[in-house]
């Protein structure tokens, strides 16, 4: 016989704790992810390019790897890992987009697991159309499963992975879809299945000359010498890049520019030094051009920033806010403050940002919403290695106080988050130290909120644990700087659901709030309730209990029985008592709880309305339906008027409101109960929402518990018909509906 499970029936159909499945868009293709633009005069490479098509024929995945670094030729900033990559993937993704190859284009700017979760998580919102609810790795497995059973066409990039750590466990597989990877080294795609590589190197010659003669096309004069320079250059794609702006942006020629080269190289390359490789040179030359460009040093701050920061993408925002553009432009450390401080041309900043990307040092889209800024992670060391400490230090400075300044609060799309927490990342590996010179820097914890605000949380207690580490070895195991992150590290385990992690990080928590504060302090106060809540988690009932207990105690000693503050912690005690099966005394508490804020709040607040289904549940728990009954009808009549027939706390309400009665055997009131949830979520959130999915399939169970089988196996049929079409293939609603439908064929 089906039956419908009173635990889970007793949570709402609406906003599931849960991550809801995947909803199919309305509108096909769909493009997720920001991809770059491709440069002027991007060259196809006929000769040296895979042929990516094709090789996407023969296998799902291809990763494009830079060529074999040939002996000898050095490892200086790793020069030869930029060779076009990224540009190939961007010209294949989207010749595929424009010709309708694929149905689905995703790009993942794959720079750690936290990106690819959120990428996964960006591209379910393009496809749903909504934020699905649940924490990231619950929605990218939803999305991995989708995409291996979908009909659909897709394609999804990773763009410069840089380990072999990033993608097991969020590998995509599925007959529709097919994969590109551009990473640094082979060891990335190791394990991988079915994944070919294919190495991408220099120019060919011809390849070369077409490239330049493309970039240079205005003045033929422009182009005398440009063999013996591309010969000069070993045809290497940034070499040639930016010693083409070079010329371009000026009156030389290909020989003119290759003198400058041969003279900076013999400059830069020491006697007992394996040589640079061309790019490491060339980009040298293209500062001395910014800065004639842009004259008092704008050009190197903006570089040195950018350097510091851009990752693999970053708002033009970030340069413009008051902490960066007052460095571009020169202004002091001193003359930053408020107080002081003269906003500057936000044109000059932007002018700054147009010519380095016009000398190629930088890539940026002004035309892009929001504008971006990218630049090479191998340039990006360059500049870092050449830049002296005290400039490492201001521009470590500007850029920490320009991206906390730029954080929206909240964030509001995934991709910023994303890209603002990459920058932080870039920032952390260049700036070491500075960051917590006298404290851990304010951007640190803004870094790690989002984490917990994005539902990340497997990075989340990784990023807090790494800055935990730091903390005590910093400032020390007791300090109140290295507490904070204590708080959040605990915190982000109970969100990933390690908690008997987060149990040992509340106790260490609780214990040195309590040396610092006295116990009953507010801030050792809620750890101590925060601890007792994980117990309870747990299931370390008698514990939690004694924790609990004890807290509120001291609360009520401290403040007033009736304070807001012991509220909560008997609020907390009294879950405690229900969790551990000791009702009579949950129920008491509750009843306290209740007259006080029905005195202090009224009847209909939610925060009484709340505490009111907290009695009922206590009630049925412990035989006692009749009272349970009781204020169940109050609380969804309270809510009702307070809130709306159709609000999602209304409907939650009487869905719990419907499971007492099934639990309790009181069949035709569960059915009616359960008919009105059902038609309010699909007034509400429409019939192919997954809240409305799932009360259906509740629906469906209990008429078929009562006998009714012609509207359960109709109701059960649709909803197996919906889900299948709108939901991830291995969604639970979908396959409890599919469970149900085949016991009532088999009982027919």
């Amino acid at each position: 016989m089906v039956q419908v499970n009173a635990e889970t029936s007793a949570h709402s159909p609406v906003g599931p704790s849960e991550p809801g499945p995947l909803l199919a868009a309305a509108d096909w293709p769909v493009r997720s992810g920001w991809v770059p633009p491709l440069a002027d005069k991007f060259s196809v490479r006929p000769e040296t390019g895979p042929e990516l098509a094709t090789a996407l024929q023969r296998a799902p995945a291809i990763a494009l790897l830079p060529r074999s670094r040939r002996p000898g030729a050095g490892t200086t900033h790793d020069w030869l890992r930029s060779t076009g990559k990224t540009q190939l993937a961007v010209a294949y993704a989207e010749e595929a987009w424009q010709s309708r190859s694929v149905d689905l284009l995703v790009w993942i700017d794959a720079g750690s697991r936290a990106s690819v979760l959120s990428g996964y998580v960006e591209a379910a919102r393009a496809i749903t159309g909504s934020r699905m609810p649940g924490v990231a790795e619950s929605i990218a497995a939803s999305f991995l499963a989708w995409l291996s059973q979908t009909e659909r066409r897709w394609l999804i990039v990773f763009d410069d992975v840089p380990d072999g750590a990033v993608l097991p466990g969020l590998w995509p597989a599925g007959r529709a879809g097919r994969v590109l990877i551009t990473a640094a080294s082979a060891l990335v795609v190791t394990g991988l299945p079915d994944v070919l590589t294919a190495e991408v190197g220099p120019f060919s010659r011809r390849e070369a000359m077409s490239y330049l003669v493309g970039r240079l096309s205005r003045d033929p004069d422009q182009r005398r010498g440009a063999m013996d320079l591309i010969e000069e250059l070993e045809c290497q794609p940034p070499a040639l890049t930016q010693a083409t702006a070079a010329i371009g942006g000026s009156w030389l020629t290909c020989s003119d520019y290759r003198e400058r080269f041969l003279r900076r190289s013999d400059d830069v390359n020491g006697p007992d030094e394996a040589p640079l490789p061309a790019p490491g040179i060339s980009w040298t030359l293209s500062v001395d051009q910014a800065d004639q460009l842009v004259p008092g040093g704008a050009a190197q701050h903006c570089l040195a920033l950018a350097a510091m920061v851009a990752g693999q993408g970053i708002p033009a925002s970030v340069f413009t806010a008051r902490a960066a553009s007052a460095y571009i432009t020169g202004q002091s450390p001193q003359s930053r403050a408020p107080a002081h401080w003269t906003p500057p041309d936000v044109e000059q900043v932007m002018m700054t940002l147009r010519v380095l990307d016009q000398v190629g040092l930088i890539t940026f889209d002004p035309d892009a919403e929001p504008a971006i800024v990218r630049m090479s992670g191998v340039l990006q060391h360059a500049v870092r290695g050449a830049m002296p400490p005290d400039m490492q230090k201001d521009a470590a400075q500007a850029g920490a106080d320009a991206l906390l300044e730029s954080w929206p609060d909240p964030e509001h799309s995934i991709w910023l988050g994303e890209s603002l927490r990459a920058s932080v990342g870039c920032l952390r590996r260049a700036a070491g130290a500075l960051l917590w010179a006298g404290a851990c820097h304010p951007l640190l914890l803004r870094a790690g909120r989002s984490l917990d605000e994005a539902s990340l949380t497997g990075p989340a207690v990784d990023y807090w644990s790494e800055l935990t580490a730091i903390s005590d070895q910093v400032f020390g195991p007791g300090h109140p700087e290295s507490m904070v992150l204590v708080e959040r590290l605990a915190s982000a385990y109970v969100a990933a659901g390690r908690v008997s992690e987060a149990v040992a990080w509340y106790r260490r928590l609780t214990e040195e709030w309590s040396k610092a504060f006295g116990p009953d302090h507010p801030r050792t106060l809620e750890a101590r309730v925060r601890l007792g809540r994980t117990l309870v988690t747990a299931g370390l009932y008698a514990e939690a209990i004694s924790v609990l207990t004890s807290a509120l105690t001291d609360a009520e000693r401290a403040y007033g029985a009736d304070h807001p503050e012991c509220v909560l912690v008997r609020e907390a005690v009294a879950a405690g008592y229900r969790a551990a099966g000791e009702l009579s005394e949950a129920i008491r508490l509750f009843r306290i709880i209740l007259a006080g804020r029905e005195r202090s709040l009224g009847s209909q607040h939610p925060d009484t309305a709340t505490t009111r289904q907290q009695l009922a549940e206590a009630y049925l728990a412990d035989g006692k339906p009749k009272d349970a009954f009781g204020q169940y009808k109050r609380a969804v009549a309270d809510r009702q008027r307070s809130q709306g027939n159709d609000h999602p706390d209304t409907l939650r309400a009487r869905s719990d409101f419907a499971a007492a009665y099934y639990q309790a055997g009181r069949m035709a009131m569960a059915v009616q109960l359960y008919e009105q949830v059902y038609d309010g979520s699909r007034r509400a959130l429409g019939p192919d929402h997954p809240d409305s999915l799932a009360v259906a399939g509740r629906l469906g169970q209990v008429y078929y518990a009562v006998g009714r089988l012609t509207d359960a196996g109709k109701l059960l049929q649709d909803t197996v018909n919906r889900g299948e079409r709108v939901l991830a293939p291995t969604d639970p609603i979908v396959t409890a509906a599919r469970q149900s439908l085949a016991a009532i064929v088999g009982d027919s």
